[in-house]
Parts: structure tokens; C-alpha cells; sequence
């Protein structure tokens, strides 16, 4: 089954404004999707559809076969959104946040306390339960809308830029987090501008560009495409003598490291070996760019 559907959606803002131009796509039950796109593209224009919050000009959306036009007060029940602004009341308390949210959804204070415990210990925020949400730090913040769309233990979560300006340690724990989750039968759709995080997070990707889906497949398909790719090598051993090594581009930066370009039928360990013969050895190798960044910017600037 897929846990949402969406055929030939459009929708147009005033002015004429063609935000989407008639998207299709599928996301599976189960599935880590990423919807990628830059600022602009549509990506918050459809998410605001999905979730019943922006009115949709043409086109159907489906939430586990429910349609969100005819059956909204069932899809409204499947789905969790954490959107990219924090909008909760600064003033009020953490739990009640989590517990007033429940509230919306029918579940009774008791179980909506039970289910804010659960959560915002699983998101370390348990022991700041009784603090105003405005002394919360940046990642704390996020954490908290996180629990808050979690608490009524939706099949579907939206995760909007969740890791938006939190610091490395903070975005660990969440994608450990969000990977737990998501092993535990939530359906997950990420959009995010940290590529590298779709490409650790995400089995299927669709990217979209002024109101067009450019790309629409896995992620391990998507990366299949990559004509080249570029690493760093850190080295030691004596480069004032370096020679080339034939079919392969290499650039000297500094006196320890090299760039080394590879397209798809090359091997880093031909290049290695030569080195090795030259006297050169490889302390360690790194790509130079996020895989999935470079394919990104190269379908956004084709289109």
C-alpha cells in the first residue's frame, strides 16, 4: 500500500502564481522519502496540501487510500507535521505543549501525559517537562515539535527542515531518532537542504524544481548516475617529484594532499598503487562533496 498518492497535482496562488504544475508521485508504507528541491520549488506548497493546511487548485491526494477531500477528518488523524518555523506558544510549558496537542486528536489527558512522557524522554526533553518552551535552545525547540506531531502516533510524519540550524550532536541523535522510528513502521517524508542527510537517511528521493518533479527513484539509483566523482587524498612521502599517473587527473594541494578525479570506470586503487611505486603513501581518502549535493545541482541547473 502506499502510505501517500498523489496524482496531476496543481495548484495556482493568486497572480496566477503556478506553485505546482501538476506533480505526481508515490511514497510506500514504510518507506524514508526524501522531497528535495531549493527554495521555491514547491516543496512546502505541496507539504501544506498533504497536511490540509493550503487548499490544493486541482489534482488528488492520498493518505493510505483515505482522500484528503472526501475524508480529510480520517487523513487528518494519519498524518504529523513539523514544520520548518517553530509555532508554539513560547509561554506555555513543555509537557502541556505536548498534552494540549494530543487534545486535538480526542485522546484524554491521562493518555496524551503517558504519550508526551514517552516521547519527549525518547527525545531527551522529559527532564525540561515543567520549563516555559522559550528558555528551550534551538535543537530543543525542534525536539519539541518533533514529540508535539508524534503524540497522537501518526502513520505519516512530515519532517520539514527538522535539523535546521542544530548543532552536529543534536542532528546525530535525531537521525537516530528518526531512524528508530521509521524502523518501527513510521512512514517518513524529509525534506531537507543538508543533503547529506537524505543520503544517510532516505531510500527514495523526489526532487522537484519550479513546480515540476525533475527526479523521481531511489537513492541508490539516483547516485548510479554520477558521471565522476572527486576525493582528497591525504599523503605522506616526498611530492616535489610527483609524476602523472596516465588517464587519471590529479592535483597537487599543498605538500600533503592530492585531488583525484575518477569517472565511473576508473579505480582509486590503480591510482594508489601507482603512488605507492612513486614512493607516496595514502594516509586516508575522503570525498571531496556530498554524492547526492553534486547530482542535485546538476539536475537543478539542466532544468
Amino acid at each position: 500500500m502506499n502510505a501517500l498518492s498523489i496524482t496531476a497535482l496543481q495548484k495556482t496562488y493568486a497572480g496566477n502564481v503556478r506553485a505546482l504544475k501538476g506533480i505526481s508521485f508515490d511514497v510506500k508504507e514504510g518507506d524514508f522519502f526524501a522531497l528535495l528541491g531549493p527554495n521555491g520549488a514547491g516543496k512546502s506548497t505541496a507539504i501544506g496540501i498533504i497536511s490540509c493546511l493550503v487548499n490544493k487548485t486541482s489534482g488528488t491526494v492520498k493518505i493510505f487510500d483515505k482522500d484528503i477531500e472526501t475524508e480529510s477528518h480520517i487523513t487528518k488523524k494519519m498524518v504529523g507535521l513539523v514544520p520548518q518555523e517553530f509555532n508554539f506558544n513560547i509561554f506555555e510549558k513543555v509537557l502541556d505543549i505536548v498534552v494540549n496537542q494530543a487534545g486535538y486528536y480526542g485522546i484524554d489527558r491521562k493518555s496524551a501525559t503517558e504519550k508526551a512522557e514517552h516521547f519527549l524522554s525518547k527525545l531527551d526533553l522529559w527532564h525540561k517537562r515543567d520549563v516555559q518552551s522559550q528558555t528551550l535552545s534551538g535543537g530543543m525547540k525542534r525536539k519539541l515539535m518533533i514529540a508535539r506531531a508524534l503524540v497522537h502516533e501518526p502513520q505519516l510524519l512530515i519532517l520539514d527542515e527538522p535539523t535546521a540550524g542544530v548543532d552536529v550532536e543534536t542532528r546525530r541523535e535525531m537521525w537516530d531518532f528518526m531512524t528508530e522510528l521509521n524502523g518501527k513502521g513510521t512512514t517518513i517524508i524529509l525534506t531537507t537542504h543538508y543533503l547529506e542527510e537524505a543520503e544517510k537517511l532516505c531510500r527514495n528521493v523526489a526532487i522537484i524544481d519550479k513546480g515540476d518533479i525533475i527526479e523521481n527513484t531511489s537513492i541508490k539509483e539516483l547516485l548510479s548516475t554520477l558521471e565522476s566523482e572527486t576525493y582528497i587524498l591525504l599523503t605522506s612521502g616526498n611530492m616535489d617529484d610527483i609524476q602523472a599517473v596516465e588517464g587519471y587527473e590529479i592535483v597537487k594541494l599543498g605538500d600533503s594532499a592530492l585531488k583525484l578525479e575518477l569517472s565511473k570506470d576508473q579505480e582509486l586503487n590503480d591510482v594508489m598503487l601507482h603512488l605507492n611505486k612513486q614512493g607516496i603513501k595514502i594516509k586516508s581518502v575522503r570525498s571531496k562533496s556530498n554524492k547526492l549535493e553534486e547530482l542535485f545541482l546538476s539536475l537543478v541547473r539542466k532544468k
